[in-house]
């Protein structure tokens, strides 16, 4: 189970069905030690997300790639390699559902697996 407290604080604010945007705290706990799975690019996805800030990408398309992982205010911000710059994304909650946003993005949705779980089983 996903940690109760991003939980009731996120459904609570969606009992009224409007969008949620989560604030840095909820993003740490709702990604830390978990996986994000989705579509990018037309493409099915699976990202970990390691608490000591590492994370990993999968995308079935090419081979897994290595990269670290922030919060910063409210945004959820992620770098590959070393000489990459830092992306930025908000993380929003509509309707029970989770959502990558930024300025360059059109809403994106995901779900979370707990755990690591890069495979599918």
């Amino acid at each position: 189970m996903i940690r109760c407290a991003v939980a009731l604080t996120v459904f609570a604010a969606a009992a009224a069905a409007q969008s949620v945007k989560l604030r840095g705290d909820e993003i740490v706990i709702l990604l830390s030690g978990n996986t994000a799975v989705g579509m990018w690019d037309g493409h099915a996805y699976r990202q970990y997300f390691d608490a000591d800030g590492t994370t990993v990408f999968a995308d079935g398309e090419a081979p897994s790639s290595r990269g670290t992982w922030r919060v910063e205010g409210d945004e959820y911000q992620s770098v590959e390699g070393v000489d990459a710059d830092w992306e930025g994304r908000f993380v929003m909650e509509y309707g029970g559902q989770w959502f990558w946003v930024s300025k360059t993005i059109p809403p994106t949705p995901f779900e979370v697996i707990e755990g690591k779980r890069l495979v599918v089983e």
